[in-house]
């Protein structure tokens, strides 16, 4: 490792911790030449990039801040936080990337957002499915809102009894 300091190339590490979930190694390190101290994170290169299929076939690269802002856009003004929002994606991305090598259908992750978000705020799920499910009239938005009523909320690291469905 360079310092930054005095551009030496020798150093050698006091403390090495995990952070971010074990996600990311965080090290500190002490420069042999200058004596001065730095901090140095390390963290897995995500090398294989994801595209996403689209409704009319067209493949665009996966990109996490589309997910965030519909999730945002269905939470407008509800009592979601940010911090939660922002674990939503994480976990999506996560799940996306681990299950899918190359291509992942847009259907696919509208699903997984839309299960989430109905355990979550129910008028978030609305506002969200209104899009997801491509509503055409009050009836098809009614018949959600039966099917709301009645099915219980899923619950988290329960597998869902009808595979598939939201």
């Amino acid at each position: 490792m360079i310092c930054p300091y005095c551009s030496a190339d020798d150093d050698k590490v006091i403390d090495s911790r995990a952070s971010d979930g074990g996600l990311v190694i965080r090290r500190r390190r002490e420069c042999l030449g200058c004596g001065k101290r730095f901090t140095t994170y390390e963290r897995v290169e995500k090398t294989s990039r994801l595209a996403v299929v689209k409704k009319d076939g067209r493949r665009v690269a996966f990109d996490s801040s589309k997910i965030l802002a519909s999730i945002q856009a269905a939470c407008g003004k509800r009592p979601v936080s940010e911090e939660l929002k922002a674990r939503l994606v994480q976990e999506i991305e996560d799940e996306v990337h681990r299950e899918f090598d190359r291509e992942v259908p847009s259907s696919e992750i509208g699903r997984r957002v839309a299960q989430r978000l109905r355990s979550i705020d129910q008028i978030a799920y609305i506002r969200y499915a209104s899009e997801y499910h491509d509503f055409r009239s009050l009836d098809d938005l009614a018949n959600e809102l039966t099917v709301l009523k009645e099915r219980p909320i899923d619950l988290p690291n329960q597998a869902p009894l009808f595979p598939g469905g939201s």
